[in-house]
């Protein structure tokens, strides 16, 4: 007698079956529920948006665009103006992202491209994933015990021999560019070399075996093939890593100076908007917080910018390299 061997099965299982009434009331709640947690994120950022605008009200009313273009800040002539903070900023971030940038691209090159045993691999990334829980007034004092009696050596050479190159142009006496911008590319690294890694490893491994197959060479690979590939995730990275570079607060206000002025040297102080604020709120009295939200405002603002180009070049990545519409 012949046995049939499917006749145990179930012909409508809970897996093959079609979905119940439960299963649509539950997806229909896990619907809503995150419908709702995405719309309070919007309600949130605009609840901040408007408090602080609500207070820089007055501020821009009075001080106008010569606020940003300004570059004195003089609480008792009330004179404002946050132009050198804009570029302590600026500067500041993208000397940060340059390193960490590149040294995180690299790491994450190191530990994905079969350098190392994948367990070794697994143990590197943690202790740079550790490297982001630090607080940041962690950095500030190794900036200023550490960092900077480094550099200084270097920094006095540098200006002796080549103080004809604007960047070398000063001395660094003490807190200053370089070394603000230095422990600033070590924060942001651990999140630059984590999204990179992730986006290396969403990449099948047929890709790599093709472009072997092809005849390249393993750097040929990982620079022809893996980094166009994995493209938009590395810029999501950078984009990331900046914009947290641009928030950074205790430690710059520790390491880069908090001279409100321009200037080109690395060895020179500095300042930042998020510097700003966290100096001079402590004793800022009803004028001078309306200033410094203000300058809140002109952080956000930028940020938004920055957040919005890096999603443009991410997706124009996307539709060049990887051929998403």
């Amino acid at each position: 007698m012949a046995v049939n061997p499917f006749q145990h099965a179930d012909s409508a299982s809970s897996i093959s079956g079609p979905p119940s009434g439960s299963d649509y009331l539950a997806d229909s709640i896990f619907r809503v529920i995150a419908l709702s947690c995405a719309s309070l994120i919007v309600v949130l950022i605009l609840y901040i948006l408007w408090e602080i605008g609500g207070l820089a009200l007055p501020a821009m009313a009075q001080h106008g665009l010569g606020f940003v273009s300004g570059t004195t800040w003089n609480v008792g002539s009330q004179e404002f103006g946050v132009l050198p903070e804009i570029w302590g900023t600026l500067y500041s971030s993208f000397l940060a992202l340059i390193l960490g940038g590149t040294f995180g691209v690299g790491i994450a090159i190191f530990l994905t491209q079969d350098f190392i045993h994948a367990r070794l691999a697994a143990v590197f990334r943690t202790i740079v994933e550790l490297l982001a829980a630090i607080p940041s007034v962690v950095y500030g004092l190794w900036g200023i015990y550490v960092v900077i009696p480094m550099l200084r050596p270097v920094a006095e050479w540098l200006h002796s021999e080549l103080g004809f190159i604007p960047i070398f142009g000063t001395e660094l006496s003490g807190p200053g560019m370089a070394p603000a911008a230095l422990v600033l590319a070590i924060m942001i690294l651990p999140t630059v070399a984590a999204i990179t890694v992730d986006a290396f490893r969403r990449i099948p491994y047929k890709v790599k075996e093709a472009a072997y197959g092809m005849g390249t060479t393993r750097w040929e690979a990982i620079l022809k093939v893996m980094l166009p590939t994995a493209s938009s995730g590395i810029l999501a990275a950078l984009v990331l890593g900046f914009g947290r570079a641009l928030g950074e607060t205790m430690a710059l206000a520790m390491l880069i100076g908090n001279s409100n002025q321009i200037n080109l040297s690395l060895f020179a102080p500095a300042n930042t908007l998020a510097s700003l604020l966290a100096s001079s709120f402590p004793e800022a009295g009803q004028i001078e917080v309306q200033a410094l939200m203000y300058a809140a405002v002109v952080l956000l603002v930028i940020t938004l910018i920055v957040n919005i180009l890096g999603l443009g070049i991410q997706q124009y990545t996307v539709r060049k390299f990887e051929g998403k519409a």
